[in-house]
């Protein structure tokens, strides 16, 4: 495995970085001022996106683009330090046409969309002229464990009818997401893993209620956690994504990229995190030292360089396989990095934030809102432990294909 970057992807991470330099870490305090005052999407949102489209920077995240769509077309392993470094800001990958959930979405409908869903809702995606929501998780059942979604999609006619309720659906309060894509039973007696569908449903078709945006740990989304009603709902029977019961399939799919793209803004965030420990150290006193002359502060220091660089090496590893064998082989990695990584994103910045002092708590640095994203990634995508079980399940399949390979040198005496 060779995780070098080529000469295409060190001048993509260069021109990344000049970017964000020179046109989103000066506008951090204005995006705030605006979205404090109500002002969402921001005044200047769709000026950066056409000047990231100008300068090739855009749709960076999806590698199988035809030609006539807008795009870099890049592979996972590429695309994973151009995610690092957009990570830093939070709502930075929105300038690339990058951001969760429209990414997931439109790899979705680049797979299974038929030609007419592709038209309508793909290309507006790719073109960053509209956002979308993923609505899968719901507030009565254990989502984590997707056959206990109770959302109901019946065929009537030709037409699908959906009811259920959803919540802490990401996009849902922007005022440009234009559709959802719904996860759903079509068959409730179907096999576990043929139940579920999913169905695209524009935001303004009768029915569909946002409840509430859900703040995240006090701190409130523009583009909204929400709690999402659908009291009989109809879209047209060609709404449906693939077959009805490849919903498990379609979602499997989306996550795997997803989350390589959700792993590396982490460690991006992570990675300014420590920057701004390295400042702080060499800048403060106490008890007549710098705070690099401490032990416990110098130790915190290494650690945190260590789990980053152990973590992104462990993403890059996961997203090498999903190219070259793809996300189901890949699946054990996958499952690796989402449990590693926020935790390794949390204790880093948990360290900064003590390091910093009062002012780590306070708005006057990021650190606060980096903890607050880093402890939802432990939730989001699946909770930590479901990752650990898959983990462990996996390991101990492959620990009894394994079985007896190594007796010659382990053998237990008979008992006496």
């Amino acid at each position: 495995m060779d995780f070098s970057f080529s000469p295409r992807v060190e001048e993509l991470r260069r021109q990344v970085r000049d970017f964000m330099d020179d046109y989103i870490v000066p506008r951090i305090g204005l995006w705030q001022d605006e979205v404090h005052a109500g002002q969402y999407p921001v005044s200047f949102m769709e000026d950066l996106k056409a000047l990231a489209k100008d300068q090739g920077l855009w749709n960076l995240f999806l590698p199988h683009l035809k030609d006539d769509e807008p795009g870099t077309r890049l592979t996972n392993l590429e695309y994973a330090p151009l995610a690092e470094i957009m990570g830093r800001v939070a709502w930075a990958s929105e300038v690339f046409n990058c951001s969760a959930p429209d990414t997931g979405n439109m790899e979705v409908l680049h797979m299974f969309g038929s030609e007419q869903q592709k038209q309508r809702w793909l290309k507006p995606l790719l073109n960053g002229e509209i956002r979308s929501a993923f609505a899968m998780t719901e507030p009565d059942v254990c989502s984590s464990d997707a056959t206990n979604i109770q959302t109901s999609i019946q065929r009537k006619g030709d037409e699908y009818v959906i009811n259920g309720r959803k919540w802490f659906i990401t996009n849902a309060s922007h005022p440009l997401c234009k559709v959802f894509i719904v996860m759903g039973k079509t068959d409730p007696n179907a096999d576990a893993h043929r139940q579920q569908s999913m169905v695209l449903v524009p935001m303004d078709a009768p029915g569909v209620e946002v409840v509430r945006n859900i703040s995240v740990m006090n701190h409130h989304s523009p583009d909204g956690h929400c709690e999402v009603v659908f009291r009989n709902v109809r879209v047209p029977a060609d709404n449906l994504i693939a077959e009805e019961g490849d919903g498990f399939k379609i979602a499997q799919a989306r996550l795997g990229p997803g989350r390589i793209h959700h792993c590396m803004r982490s460690i991006g965030m992570a990675e300014l995190a420590l920057e701004m420990m390295v400042d702080r150290v060499q800048e403060r006193k106490a008890f007549g030292k710098y705070l690099h002359q401490h032990g416990s502060v110098a130790e915190s220091i290494a650690k945190s360089r260590i789990e980053i660089d152990q973590a992104r090496l462990l993403v890059l590893k996961a997203a090498w396989m999903i190219d070259n064998v793809g996300a189901k082989e890949a699946r054990k990695e996958i499952a690796m990095i989402k449990a590693l990584v926020p935790t390794m994103h949390t204790t880093v910045v948990d360290r900064a934030i003590q390091i910093y002092g009062a002012m780590g708590l306070s708005p006057d640095t990021p650190l606060a809102d980096l903890y607050s994203f880093g402890r939802s990634l432990h939730i989001a995508d699946g909770p930590d432990e479901v990752h650990l079980r898959s983990v462990s399940k996996m390991e101990l399949s492959e620990g009894q294909q394994r079985l007896g390979a190594t007796s010659p040198y382990f053998t237990i005496p008979e008992r006496l």
